[in-house]
Order: C-alpha cells, then structure tokens, then sequence
C-alpha cells in the first residue's frame, strides 16, 4: 500500500526550526497539497519524504515500512520539480527512458514502457524532439511522464505549475487531476498557489512557520477555517470581531458598535470570536433598509463574470464584496449597508 506516514518528524538547521514535530497520514490514491507562504516548511517536508533532505527527529513509513534512513533512489517515488530538470540534450524518448536505463530495465521492455508514458501524458508522436522544441506545458509533461514512466508508488510534485502562464497552468492542472484520478497513484503536491491547491486536491496541509495550522477538505478548510492565518491564507476573508451568543439552536454576533448579525451555531459556544464572512457572501442592501452594517463604496474593480467591490465601514475597516456582472453598476461613494445569512458568517474563538 503507498500510503505515506509522518511521525513526529521534525527538522532544525543549528538554532532555525524549518519544520515543528509533525505528525500526518496520507491515505492510498489521496491527491494532498502542502500549502503555505515561502518559509513555512512544505518544501523541507517533501524532502524529508523523498530522502533528499534527511529528519532532524521522526520517522517517514510508506505503506507502513520504515524507509527513514532509506536512499532516495530506493524509495519507489517519481518527482516533478518546477524548473522540470530535463536533459537538454537528450530526446523526449530518452528523457522519458531514463530512469529505466538507470535501473538497468532492458532495452525490449523500455521501449513498451514510455511509448506507454508517452500517451498517458498525450506526447505519443513527439518521441524525438529535444525539450528546446517543445512548449512550456509539453516540457512540464515531459517531467510528469519521466517521473511516472516507473510506476512509482508515491508522486512528489514540488511546485510543478511555478513556471506556466495562468491559461497553460489551468489546462495543465486538469489533465494532472484526471491522470492521477486514472492511476489512482498517491500523489503530494507543494504549492504556494491558493488556487491550484484547492482545484487539485483531496485534502489541503495548511503550514505556517514549520507547522501545521490545518489539515481539511478544500471546501472545508475555505469555508471553516481554524485561525485568521487559515481564513486570510486561503481565499480573500473578511474579519469581523466581536462576541458570540449562541445557545445550540442559532447564534449571533455583536460588533464593537452594538450592530447584531446571525452567525453560524458551533453547537451552542459563545464567547469572543472573529467572524469570516467570503466576498461572495457579502449581502448588500440599500442605504435605508433596517439592520446590517452601513457602508460605502470605495472601488469597483472589472473581474469579467463579476465585480470586486471595495467598501469602507463607518470604523475605516475595508470590507470586500464579490458581486455577479449581471448586478446593477456601484459608484464609488454611494452608501450601502452590508450584511450575510448566518450560515455563511463562521466564527473563530479566540
């Protein structure tokens, strides 16, 4: 089984901690991304993984075998960096070939293996150009195919869409989804990208300063974040803080202002919180409708399909608002007052 397991894994570089003891589990066929800021430790963790780099403290098992002190080259594990490492003066063929070469596979069954490779990764018919004559995304395949070609049990993707432009990224980050879908390979993924970590994955690994702040489902780790980095980390969030009465049955936030608004029921705790409310969940209501926050509008920013709305709150405190294009226009200074259903306002206590 290429399940991956960490086990108070930690490392230290003289008197910096990259990463904090640290325990996780990735199941079998599981696609997860490391997502955080530069420093937070996903980069030393993946490397702690793939035996580049080795643990200050802790262990690594895959598929429930101690593989610690084990050589990268004897871990069974295929790698994608973000510069893709190809051979310029090699083929696309032999590029693809060589881990195989290097393992001492024979000619006969090389040649079965990446012409399988090739049309996983839809580069059949490219076998002799050299990676200059190829694009940005075939290279990027390239590196997928060369690290796949093994039928390794774990996949180790180290920002592998860094260096494609955002059409080319989303195009790639598809097919990536559905070839790892179709392989069922358990797959971890390193990423600084917000968007490209909650389109790909199974679950998000949320790291901050060389610990873990949150592991959930993507909508989950979106909608409910555990603490303010998680909720402004993931997305764009709006915080509102202030004390939270709830009694099991509904909830409701007091601002500092005295204003009071539903907020979502965590099973009757109160106390003071810090409300995310998403920009698409921003209600906006006319200037003399009864409750909600008085605001006004500062920016209308073009977004396309919608209109990113920048509005001050009588405080000074910006509040973002994502609105559909088929909307009425907004112009900057006109008063409005803001407001969210309950279900969408999630409290963090302090």
């Amino acid at each position: 089984m290429s399940t991956i397991e960490l086990v108070g894994i930690c490392k230290r570089y003289h008197d910096f901690t990259a990463v904090a003891p640290t325990d996780l589990r990735i199941e079998q066929g599981e696609l997860v991304a490391l997502l955080g800021p530069s420093g937070s430790g996903k980069s030393t963790i993946l490397s702690m993984i793939a035996g580049l780099v080795a643990p200050t403290e802790g262990t690594v098992h895959i598929g429930g075998r101690d593989i610690t002190h084990v050589p990268p080259a004897q871990r069974n594990l295929g790698m994608v960096f973000q510069s893709y490492a190809l051979f310029p003066h090699m083929s696309v063929y032999d590029n693809i070939a060589f881990p195989l070469s290097i393992r001492g596979v024979p000619k006969r069954d090389i040649a079965g293996r990446v012409a399988k490779a090739l049309a996983q990764v839809r580069l059949s018919g490219l076998e002799r150009r050299r990676p200059s004559e190829l694009s940005g995304g075939q290279q990027q395949r390239v590196a997928l195919g060369r690290a796949l070609v093994f039928e390794p049990e774990i996949l180790l993707l180290d920002e592998p869409m860094g260096a494609l432009d955002k059409n080319l990224r989303e195009e790639v980050q598809l097919e990536l989804r559905q070839l790892q879908r179709e392989l069922g390979v358990t797959t971890v993924l390193v990423t600084h990208d917000q968007e490209e970590a909650l389109s790909l994955s199974t679950r998000l690994v949320v790291l901050d300063r060389g610990r873990i702040q949150q592991v959930d489902s993507p909508s989950e780790a979106y909608r409910r974040p555990c603490n303010r980095f998680v909720a402004q980390f993931i997305g764009t969030a709006n915080l509102f803080a202030g004390m939270v009465a709830a009694d099991g049955t509904g909830a409701t936030v007091t601002l500092a202002d005295g204003t009071r608004l539903g907020c979502f029921d965590r099973g009757g705790k109160s106390g003071a919180a810090d409300i995310v409310v998403r920009p698409e969940h921003i209600r906006l209501q006319p200037p003399d409708a009864p409750g909600g926050i008085a605001a006004q509008v500062e920016e209308s920013v073009y977004l396309g399909q919608s209109s990113r709305l920048h509005l001050r709150m009588a405080e000074g405190a910006l509040v973002v608002a994502q609105v559909q294009q088929q909307t009425r226009a907004f112009a900057p200074g006109e008063r409005l007052r803001i407001a969210w259903e309950a279900e969408n306002a999630w409290p963090m206590f302090r």
